[in-house]
């Protein structure tokens, strides 16, 4: 079994990355700029695991062309779509170069990957599509208009396209984190925003990237292909 990992030198990607390999998948590795992460995590999955085959694949969503991407996939049962950035300012102070970015690196370029790998996901008939969403593309947030705007409408395309593909086999859902605790939120939020955050959230924590590499894992899984077409909230109960 293979599957690619969109963004997998990302915390969630990683732990996504980890986990599957755990279970014996075989993994295409998307990175862009974070080299050294890739290196290392490939390095420690071929360690753990040398009867799986683990591949860097380089591919920058912004500039590169998508078949520079597809053409180094061969066979594949799996996407985890775990890459994204998001831009936190006002709607006022976001430039166009910014809101192309976001569209491009959630919505524009997944549909374009999977217009070109939908033939090898359906090839066993069990292909599996999964997205990172986020608790925002459902209640949106003040500061990430355009951010909570892509993550919904990565919902709205998982809807429909699980519908166009039920019956090749394929499986389309999407996992939509509330607060986690990862890179991009401890560097873009003071501890004390964090630790405010925390106290809103009904479990009185944030969600660990290992969380939510356990629910991608069974979403992969052929046993869940009766699962499809869903946005499943992973938000200890906040902001429901």
């Amino acid at each position: 079994m293979y599957a690619l990992v969109m963004g997998s030198s990302g915390d969630i990607g990683t732990s996504s990355a980890k986990k599957l390999a755990k279970n014996g998948w075989s993994l295409y590795l998307h990175y862009n700029r974070n080299k050294e992460r890739i290196e290392k995590l490939r390095t420690e999955l071929v360690d753990k695991y040398p009867q799986q085959d683990f591949i860097p694949i380089k591919f920058d969503m912004t500039h590169d062309a998508v078949s520079d991407l597809t053409k180094q996939i061969f066979g594949l049962d799996a996407i985890v779509f775990a890459q994204g950035n998001t831009y936190y300012k006002l709607l006022v102070d976001i430039s166009e170069e910014e809101i192309d970015s976001l569209w491009n690196i959630h919505v524009k370029l997944p549909i374009l990957i999977l217009k070109q790998l939908q033939d090898k996901l359906a090839k066993t008939h069990h292909g599996r599509v999964v997205f990172i969403g986020s608790i925002y593309g459902k209640i949106g947030s003040a500061m990430e208009v355009v951010y909570s705007t892509v993550k919904g409408a990565m919902s709205s395309f998982a809807d429909a396209y699980a519908k166009e593909v039920a019956s090749l086999g394929i499986s389309v859902n999407v996992v939509a984190p509330g607060a986690v605790n990862t890179k991009m939120n401890t560097q873009e939020f003071s501890q004390e925003d964090l630790e405010s955050v925390k106290d809103e959230i009904p479990a009185d924590r944030l969600a660990n990237p290992d969380e939510i590499a356990d629910l991608v894992s069974y979403l992969v899984n052929i046993k869940s292909n009766y699962l499809t077409g869903q946005t499943i909230y992973f938000a200890g109960g906040w902001l429901l």
